[in-house]
């Protein structure tokens, strides 16, 4: 049950965490790679003549070399930002999806082609970034320019309650043993059942 009365909590300064731009590159890469091998397969699938599997990368392989090459190039580009800027914000995403784009538009050849996917792609990342990168909108984080690891710092100190008030809730015993506990256990066991309960001494006379 949430805390109507929950205290807040105000978070630290804001420090940048360095991002390894090299992992996330491969890791890109790599779910990019995948994702153009499905979607090659799908092309090569629904071709009208029998083309072979190896059709999935003689025929359509393309489409996976440019997936692979747009999530290396959009993975690497916003850490690399990320880390050159020590921020974490909507720009990294806005120079990430540009050269993104722009890595779709080379297989045209054209200035005007690259130029324009390019800033197609920025402009969409970008407004998805800056609306919270969730189909629902809103911001993710509770104060600007906060990371991801600093927003579940806040979040869980802030929604971190009071032991008192946990106490009062749950209740004594069950292993909960707050300061006093021995002595109240004591005196509602003699109101209870009259027996005197006397603690048990680790010295030897």
């Amino acid at each position: 049950m949430a805390n109507p009365q929950s205290f807040q909590v105000a978070p630290k300064e804001h420090h940048f965490h360095p991002h390894d731009a090299v992992k996330s590159g491969i890791k890109g890469a790599l779910f990019g790679g995948g994702a153009g091998l499905i979607t090659s397969a799908v092309q090569n699938s629904l071709a009208r003549r029998n083309v072979g599997a190896w059709g999935v990368f003689t025929r359509t392989g393309g489409t996976i070399a440019m997936f692979t090459a747009l999530g290396a190039v959009y993975t690497f580009s916003k850490d690399a930002a990320a880390n050159l800027r020590e921020k974490d914000d909507t720009l990294n995403v806005t120079i990430a999806s540009f050269l993104g784009g722009a890595t779709i538009g080379l297989r045209t050849g054209r200035m005007p082609q690259i130029l324009g996917f390019g800033a197609a792609f920025s402009v969409i990342m970008s407004a998805f970034e800056y609306t919270g990168g969730s189909l629902r909108g809103g911001p993710r984080t509770e104060v600007p320019e906060m990371d991801e690891y600093d927003r579940k710092e806040y979040l869980r100190k802030n929604r971190r309650r009071p032991i008192t008030e946990t106490i009062s809730e749950l209740g004594e015993g069950r292993g909960i043993e707050p300061p006093g506990y021995e002595e109240r256990r004591r005196e509602r066991l003699k109101e209870k059942y009259g027996v005197e309960i006397k603690p048990v001494s680790a010295n030897v006379e």
